[in-house]
Parts: C-alpha cells; sequence; structure tokens
C-alpha cells in the first residue's frame, strides 16, 4: 500500500511545501494538490516539482469543465515533462454550483464529458493528429460553428510519456463504472471501507469487465484524515469541519453529492440535519452535528493498534493508496503521523 499527502487548497501551500520535501525523504509515494475555486494547482505543482525529486506529483483533481481537452492534455504533458515524468492527471467534474457559478459555464453530460475527455488527452500524448467526431467535443470545429479554417494539429512537443496515469475523482454509480473502465485511478472521498462493497461494488465489477488490460489493475486512492497516538481524539474534532462543508453545504439540496454518499453509508437523517443547519448559516452547529462515528470510520484517527486495524480495513476493501491529510498545526507533529502510519502498512 503507498501513502500519499493531500495538500489543502485553502491557504499555506508554501509552508506545505517544505512538508512535502520531508515527506519525499522518508519515503512517502505522492502528493496532490487540489483545485476549487482556489488557486490553480497547475501553478503550485510546478513550483513542487522543482523543489523535489522523486514523489510522484498530481492534481487532485482538476475540473473536466475549466479547461479544453487538448488544453487538459498539454497542461498535463507540461507537467510531466518539468517533473521528469512524476506526474498524475487527476480529473473530476466538481459540482453545478462551482462549475456554472464560478466558471459559468453549464454543468452537462458528467459521463460523455468525462470519457471524451480521457480520449481526446491519450491522442495528444500518442502525439496522433487531433481529429475527433464525439457528441461534446468536436476537433477541428465543423465549418459551421466557426471561421472553417480549423485543422488538424499534433502536439508539437515529444511528451515525456505518451500514457500519463489518469485518476478519476468519482462518487455515482454510473461514475465510478466509468473510472473502473476506462482510467488508471479512482479516487473516492470520505470512504469507509466496511461499506464500500456495498456502495459501489456492483460498478466497479460493471466497469472492471471492459477495462483495457494495459491499463492495469485500478489504482484505488483514498483520502483520510491522520492522527496516530494515545491520546488523540480530541483531533476527530478537526475533521469535522471538512465533513459538514461537504455533506451540508457542497451542493444545493437534492444535488449533493456528498450528502447522497453519506446517505448511502446509513447515516441519512445525520446528513439531512447537518446540511439543514449549513444551509441555514449555522455552520458552527453544522459542524457539531457531526458524529464522532462517521469521523471515526473514514479516518485513521486513534491510538497506533486502531489506526493498524483500519488501514486493514482499507487493504481489505482494495484500497491502493492512502492519501493522508494530518490533523496537526506542527510539522514536525504531522510528519510524525504519517511515519507512525508507515509501520503499520501492510
Amino acid at each position: 500500500m503507498r501513502t500519499g499527502i493531500f495538500l489543502n487548497y485553502a491557504g499555506g501551500f508554501l509552508e506545505a511545501v517544505d512538508e512535502v520535501v520531508e515527506l519525499e525523504k522518508i519515503g512517502v509515494d505522492i502528493a496532490l494538490v487540489a483545485e476549487a475555486y482556489s488557486y490553480d494547482a497547475v501553478s503550485q505543482l510546478g513550483f513542487l516539482a522543482a523543489r523535489t525529486s522523486r514523489i510522484e506529483l498530481g492534481t487532485g483533481v482538476v475540473p473536466i469543465y475549466t479547461r479544453t481537452p487538448a488544453l487538459m492534455a498539454m497542461t498535463a504533458a507540461g507537467l510531466d515533462y518539468v517533473s521528469d515524468g512524476r506526474f498524475r492527471l487527476g480529473l473530476g467534474t466538481s459540482g453545478p454550483q462551482v462549475i456554472e457559478g464560478f466558471h459559468g459555464v453549464p454543468f452537462d453530460a458528467p459521463l460523455g464529458r468525462t470519457r471524451e475527455m480521457v480520449e481526446i488527452c491519450r491522442k495528444v500524448w500518442r502525439r496522433e493528429r487531433v481529429e475527433y467526431d464525439g457528441k461534446y467535443y468536436q476537433l477541428p470545429l465543423p465549418a459551421e460553428r466557426g471561421t472553417g479554417l480549423g485543422k488538424p494539429l499534433k502536439l508539437i512537443n515529444h511528451p515525456v510519456r505518451e500514457r500519463i496515469p489518469i485518476t478519476i475523482a468519482a462518487l455515482g454509480p454510473k461514475n465510478v463504472e466509468l473510472t473502473a473502465e476506462i482510467a488508471e485511478g479512482w479516487q473516492p472521498v470520505f470512504f469507509y471501507p466496511e461499506k464500500a462493497d456495498e456502495v459501489w461494488g456492483d460498478a466497479l465489477w460493471s466497469g472492471a469487465a471492459r477495462r483495457d488490460a494495459t491499463l492495469g489493475p485500478l489504482d484505488v486512492m483514498v483520502s483520510a484524515s491522520l492522527a496516530v497516538g494515545e491520546h488523540v481524539d480530541d483531533r476527530l474534532a478537526w475533521a469535522k469541519p471538512q465533513l459538514a462543508l461537504y455533506i451540508g453545504g457542497m451542493g444545493a439540496r437534492g444535488r449533493n453529492f456528498y450528502h447522497s454518499l453519506a446517505t448511502r453509508y446509513g447515516f441519512g437523517e445525520v446528513a439531512d440535519h447537518i446540511q439543514d443547519l449549513y444551509l441555514a448559516g449555522k455552520k458552527v452547529e453544522a459542524i457539531e452535528a457531526v458524529p464522532d462515528e462517521l469521523v471515526r470510520q473514514v479516518s485513521l484517527v486513534g491510538p497506533a493498534g486502531f489506526v493498524k486495524e483500519r488501514v486493514a480495513a482499507y487493504a481489505e476493501a482494495g484500497v491502493t493508496t492512502l492519501l493522508v491529510h494530518p490533523l496537526s498545526a506542527d510539522r514536525h507533529e504531522s510528519i510524525g503521523y504519517v511515519e507512525e502510519l508507515q509501520k503499520l502498512l501492510p
């Protein structure tokens, strides 16, 4: 099982870079930078590439709607170049509030657009002339929709790799099925190991049945808050703001993917209550309403023996990469948590 670190997109990136450098020294495998309606992930990853030499770097994730497929491919190829073949492209859909509210583009056809985005990226990396007649993307642009002067082009540069690994963040059954079919990796959020097969098993098996063998096994990359020690129960509260934000505020009522996931885990009434509070502007109360039980099941917080049991549960559920978020304001303590985790891995 690999270990990775998830950098917070809300701030403190430059300080986090020094932490990544130290984590690379102790053998952490991958660092991901998120992109919401924050600083872009690409510029930060370029900076990380210059400060590191071995650790894999990736987006965790960039929305498919905010860049054209060709630009997404160019960007990934550029990051793979400056990192000497260490880049992984993490894709996701985000949600209507961000895509339509912040970017001003329609949140439509997430499945179809994801598939076409992946296919076009791989054509670009293979340096094929990019001709694509999809339902959502047509390259070159048809004459009746522009000047008629567009021509098929191929990437000028020779990419370091013609197959840059792609990870897709997916939660819904159809999205997960697509991911298992076409991507090198899958990045679910708030992963509850004992519930994973019930929630996603059918979708994973269905997608895997159509999977190209050349993609290799699906890398299941799961994020989890982390604190290892005998007296770290107070850190459970540190993980609650993110859960409250996602379950309560990341999406409108009836269109919140994280609320739906909590409901599928058996926390439907709690999720409703958190959402009611959050949408009413009662964020503190929403955070307090997140139960310790839910935090424990989707995190790695507790004594070493307990964390080891949870790691075993993740492994049993098929997890291959643990992307951790240390619950500490002290860099040395954060690194210590990761070192303790590494001792507990199978």
